[in-house]
């Protein structure tokens, strides 16, 4: 979705119970919302919140990263799940409290961006730096490069 009229199209479809699958080119699940709601002028954000927050589904981000073997690419994901809580952020405007509700929603099937990147990390599949390039909390990923450089 690229302008505001496939933005408004998406939305309308989604709220007369069609399923929408769309694209956007941002790097957390709360900055999609963001991205959909500032998408709209000033005056018809608050409408937008309340719609995006009654027919939004799920959101997914996803980055490719090298294997660490060398045999092509993994997908690290986050994966963002409209909970309640997760839809009275977006009606009240509080998108940036979102990764909040995803860190402690993991039961509701949610996860964040860096846990993802931290588990290929921990299994072997990627290399810590390129996980530590595409980390949003980078400290997490220090011990790993400390014990790639000590090897």
């Amino acid at each position: 979705m690229r302008d505001l009229e496939t933005i408004s199209l998406a939305i309308t479809a989604a709220e007369t119970g069609h399923l929408v699958l769309a694209t956007l080119h941002t790097t957390t699940a709360s900055a999609t919302v963001d991205r959909i709601i500032n998408a709209f002028p000033a005056d018809r954000q608050g409408q937008i919140r309340q719609m995006v927050s009654d027919s939004l589904k799920a959101v997914i981000s996803q980055a490719l990263l090298p294997r660490r073997d060398g045999t092509g690419r993994v997908a690290a994901w986050e994966i963002l799940r409209n909970t309640p809580a997760v839809g009275g952020l977006i009606r009240e405007a509080k998108t940036f409290q979102i990764p909040t509700v995803m860190q402690t929603g993991a039961g509701s099937g949610m996860t964040l961006m860096d846990m993802s990147l931290l588990k290929l990390v921990q299994d072997g599949t990627v290399d810590p730096r390129d996980a530590w390039d595409r980390a949003l909390r980078k400290e997490i990923f220090e011990p790993y490069l400390e014990e790639g450089s000590a090897a």
